[in-house]
Parts: C-alpha cells; structure tokens; sequence
C-alpha cells in the first residue's frame, strides 16, 4: 500500500527544533544509577504543592457548574480586580483591572503580545543568552528574534547602550526577563527604567516578563518603579506566571499588564487562541493573592536558600564555576572549553545522573554554560552535587 503524499507545513513552524526540555529528559533513560537517585534540574518546576487549603478550594471550584462554563475573554472579573489590586499595592502606582487580562500560562502571554506588537518582517530585542520558547514564538510568527548581548562580566545584565545600537525602523519592542530565565540575574531597577526610557523615546514597546518576580532576594520587594506614575501606558507590558509563586503550573494561569487600550487590542487575540483563560484556579486566585503572602514569603525564603546551598556545594569546586544565580536558576561555567555544552550536560545525565540543560539552548555563544534548575529539589539533594560533579571527565 503506497504511503500518502503529505503536503508541505509552514516552513516557519517546521524550521523550528523540537521543544529542548524532553530531548534533555530522554537522556536520563541511559543512567544506571550509580550515584544515587536521578537529579532533575532540568525545568522551572515549583519543588512542593499547593497550599492544602488551595488544594481543598480547587478541587471545589473544578467540580462546580460554574468552574466548566466559558468566562470572560480577558479573565474573569473578580481575579483581574483582586490582580490589579495587587500590582497597585506592590508597585505603588494606580493599575486598574481594565489594564490586565489573564492568559493561559505566561508563555500565552508573550505569544498574545508579540501578535500584539510585530507581524512577518519585523524585528524584536531578546536578550542572551534567552528563555528559548520566546525565540521560538517569535520564529514561528515571522519576526526576527534579534539578539542583545548578556555578558558574564556584567552579571548577564543587558545594557541600554548595546540595545539603542540594534535598534533600527523594523524593532518594535524590546524584552527583559528578571529575575531571569535562564540566568537567574536580578536587573536593578535603575537599568529596567533606563531601558523603559529609551523605548519611550526610541518608539517601541518594552516588555518585561516578570515571572519569577515573588522570588526577588530578601529585602527586594519590586523590581522596578515603571508603575508609580502614569508614564508606564504608552510603553510598558509587563508579563507574570502565577504558576511558580503559587505552585500550580499544570492550571496555566498568566497575565498581561497594559493600558486598557492595549488589552482590548490583545483581547481579539486571545479570543482566537484561548477563548477564556482556564477557570478553575481563576476563582480560587482572588482569595490567595491575599491569604496566601505569608506562604508565598516562606516560600521565597526557602527558594533563596536553595540558592545558597547550591554556590555552597559548589564552592570546593571551583572549576564549575558559577556566573549568575537567583530566582529559580543558576547559569554555570563548566570547565571542558573544547567541549560543547550539550556534550557536557548529557555526560552529566547519563553517567552522574545530573539533569540540566545546554546553554546552547539558550541562544548563540553559550557552548560554555549549563542552566542549572536548583528551585525544584531540596537543599538536602542539592548538596550531594559536589560528588556528582566532582572528577567528571569528558
């Protein structure tokens, strides 16, 4: 029987590799377990549950009517009123529920955003090394993925100057990721406004993925002051994942941050690619963005030591060296130059039983770095890196 004769896809979507996370995984499938248990710091996956009354709240709101019907395009009311509520109080500015809408996930959002801003031909800055489902989106949709240069030297943090550089008539927006996926680098507010600044005067739009924003170091409570004036509206889309702050990623909950004006404008979108946001965790967020703070900062806490544990198990090996850490992440230097790191990370998974992933995932020049995902296993396990690590040879 003559095979069928299939027609030829989108080249943009077939021109795109395959998603890099499950590649990495399969190489785990060769461990024999001679170090012990399988470590997986391959993806940003919060490391305990939900809290048992969100539990108990969700599971409620999944069995509801109401929880299996279509709602809103833009979220429903009572969690982009409790959201915006938030986002006043955290960033001190007036922010409305008409300038946000909730999506399915914050990679949602991004997609949602750049539909939003550029179309085929167009050009958007991504800094490097980058979180690779951006530059994917951006491949499929047609818009050039133009990189802004992260130095290790300055801490990956991007500078204003390299970016006014790239800018030319096709750029229409300019992204920032912080704390950062996948460095793990805080910018400081200063640099996030500067860049804020040149976007208003170069015409183009800043967006600025927020995801990890309730895992800032100790004693930092915003990243930025974009929202304390009026200002922000015509320049700045701020993107966020509840996901990670409230442990619940297979729910899919996102959100975008705009001027009203804009959010009607995304809301055509979203109504061709999401109809409405998923449900069941959008009546249960309204009551835990307040009662669950307390969660959410021990929470913080314990991420942000993990963070010490992983540089301290780390520390008597100083060939693996650790470049940027914060958040959920760690990028790290391994110590093979004439090795490329994706030879590095499987060697690391199939013999030490080590999952991390390639820096060569994360955009052009990274062959020497592996992203480490400390934010998923307890300190206890992160500490018995400095065996596995140790005498690794390629």
């Amino acid at each position: 029987m003559a095979s069928a004769v299939l027609s030829p896809i989108n080249p943009l979507v077939a021109d795109v590799g395959s998603p890099p996370i499950p590649e990495a995984q399969a190489w785990m499938k060769r461990y024999a377990g001679g170090y012990g248990p399988p470590i997986n710091l391959s993806q940003a996956v919060p490391g305990s549950a939900p809290h048992p009354d969100m539990l108990e709240r969700l599971a409620a709101a999944a069995g509801s009517p109401a929880g299996a019907q279509y709602g809103p395009i833009n979220g429903d009311a009572d969690l982009r009123e409790a959201y915006a509520a938030e986002l006043s109080r955290l960033y001190e500015g007036r922010i409305g529920s008409a300038d946000t809408a909730l999506t399915a996930g914050c990679n949602m959002a991004f997609f949602a955003t750049m539909m939003l801003l550029a179309r085929h031909g167009d050009a958007v800055l991504l800094p490097t090394p980058w979180y690779f489902n951006h530059q994917m989106s951006l491949d499929m949709l047609g818009i050039e993925a133009r990189p802004l240069p992260c130095r290790p030297e300055a801490g990956f943090v991007p500078r204003v100057e390299d970016a006014e550089a790239l800018i030319d008539r096709k750029v229409k927006a300019l992204v920032l990721v912080t704390p950062n996926n996948p460095t793990g680098a805080v910018y400081p507010a200063h640099v996030i406004e500067a860049f804020a600044e040149l976007c208003r005067r170069r015409g183009i739009f800043l967006v600025i993925d927020e995801t990890y924003r309730d895992f800032l170091p100790s004693g930092v409570n915003r990243a930025h002051g974009l929202f304390a004036t009026d200002g922000w509206r015509g320049t700045v889309i701020q993107l966020y994942s509840f996901s990670k702050s409230y442990a619940i990623p297979g729910h899919r909950m996102g959100a975008i941050t705009a001027d009203a004006g804009l959010v009607e404008q995304v809301a055509k979108i979203l109504d061709c690619i999401q109809i409405c946001p998923p449900r069941t965790a959008q009546a249960v967020l309204p009551w835990a963005i307040d009662a669950l703070r307390g969660w959410r900062e021990a929470n913080r806490a314990e991420i942000n030591g993990r963070a010490a544990t992983f540089r301290r198990a780390l520390e008597p090996l100083p060939e693996w060296r650790i470049e940027s850490a914060g958040a959920y992440f760690a990028y790290l230097r391994h110590p093979f130059p004439d090795a490329s790191a994706q030879a590095v990370a499987e060697k690391l998974a199939t013999e030490r039983g080590v999952l991390c992933l390639p820096g060569s995932y994360f955009g052009p020049g990274q062959e020497r770095h592996l992203r480490v995902a400390f934010a998923n296993v307890s300190a206890d396990v992160l500490t018995g890196l400095t065996e596995r690590l140790r005498g690794l040879s390629l």
